[in-house]
């Protein structure tokens, strides 16, 4: 395994932390500030939305310049952000600090995927993506459950504080690990960036993964309040049920990365077929505590395993000019991240219940699989070779 790899997932650790932490925070940081769980929930929309906005920008901006470079830079806006919310003194000031953070979240992962496509062969591309994904779904595992076991214990500050030291350690490993990249080979032109945005089957990648995620994202975001008020976890048995989700998380993006390796159209469509069915199962069992904890591992593993080949997807048809397409698709993924959490929250206003958000995210996933079926059916027709 090429050692910047490590580096990537080390990044991609501190960066998933700051994104999913805020879950299991959320009615502490909601007391706090003296808000609702609906206005906390804004902590995550906003965040998302802001990955959307710095995927796509930042992006752009740092297209010429060489990738190590840039990662460094984008690794120092992580930290920035993530101090200001452990300092923040009011709701409004925590916001920026998410903001902040995010900016770097989109063209992080986006860059950070080509240059681990980069480093391995072709044969192997989906795997090396996997595995730079793989401290994303470490963070799910053990970051996020002690971190909200940090939060609960000490305050949720000291979860940022320790974010922050975590964001310092991943930019030393950049440095240190990740290879030069400063061959003008390796810097992209943006008109030719751009250009890869004129193929329908690029902007299809991008819908399937804006659905394929969001559903998953849409059941998951409220999850907390579901365990305690359907399910009738305690609220201390929470972060522990998160490390079970976690596990699936990491399992799943083990082997989402094999299998899309050998066949990327099929494996995404049994994955996306079988978390809409996870799904279902998951809103109609879950007053049983059982089915419950089943329904979590199954839902991170199968959710996850879609990621390293929605990811490969889009930079497969956009492989001549894939950076901008792959910040794109990282944009995506947050646009899901961010429809998932309003539909769901539209369900709870409503006094749908808070099983209402697992419905949502079945009908979410569904239309993937949909949009996938279309886009499969559009490559066979043009290139029947190609799928």
């Amino acid at each position: 395994m090429p050692l910047g790899l490590l580096a990537l997932a080390i990044g991609g650790f501190g960066i998933g932390l700051t994104e999913f932490v805020i879950m299991g925070l959320l009615p502490e940081v909601a007391a706090d500030f003296g808000i609702t769980e609906g206005v906390a929930g804004w902590l995550i929309t906003g965040y998302a939305l802001s990955v959307v906005v710095g995927a796509v920008g930042v992006t752009a901006v740092v297209t010429r310049f060489p990738r190590k470079n840039v990662l460094i830079a984008l690794m120092g806006l992580f930290i920035a952000g993530n101090l200001v919310s452990a300092l923040a003194g009011t709701y409004e000031a925590m916001m920026f600090g998410r903001i902040v953070a995010a900016l770097c979240h989109g063209a992080f992962f986006g860059i950070g995927a080509v240059v681990a496509a980069s480093l391995v062969a072709p044969e192997k591309k989906a795997g090396a993506i996997a595995m730079m994904f793989a401290g994303l779904t470490a963070a799910n595992v053990l970051g996020v459950p002690f971190g909200t076991l940090l939060g609960q214990t000490y305050g949720w500050r000291s979860t940022f504080w320790a974010i922050t030291v975590i964001g310092v350690v991943a930019l030393v490993g950049i440095v240190a690990l990740v290879p030069e990249t400063s061959d003008a080979e390796e810097r992209g032109d943006l008109r030719s960036e751009l250009g890869a945005f004129r193929r329908l089957q690029v902007w299809l990648s991008i819908a399937i993964t804006v659905l394929g995620y969001g559903g998953m994202f849409g059941a998951f975001t409220y999850i907390a309040f579901t365990l305690t008020d359907v399910s009738g976890f305690a609220s201390s048995s929470v972060p522990w049920l998160l490390i079970l989700f976690g596990v699936g998380l990491f399992i799943g993006n083990y082997l989402g990365g094999k299998a899309a390796d050998r066949n990327l159209t099929a494996t995404l469509l049994v994955l996306l077929v079988a978390l809409t069915a996870i799904l279902v199962f998951f809103a109609f069992t879950a007053e049983s505590q059982i089915a419950t904890i089943a329904s979590l591992f199954l839902m991170g593993a199968f959710g996850f395993a879609t990621v390293p080949g929605l990811q490969m997807r889009v930079m497969s048809f956009a492989e001549d000019a894939p950076t901008m397409a792959s910040g794109a698709n990282i944009a995506a993924f947050n646009l899901g991240n961010a429809l998932g959490a309003w539909i769901g929250g539209v369900t709870i206003t409503a006094e749908l219940g808070y099983t209402s958000p697992i419905w949502a995210g079945a009908g979410i996933t569904a239309a993937a699989v949909v949009v996938l079926g279309v886009a499969t059916a559009v490559q066979r027709e043009r290139q029947p070779a190609l799928v």
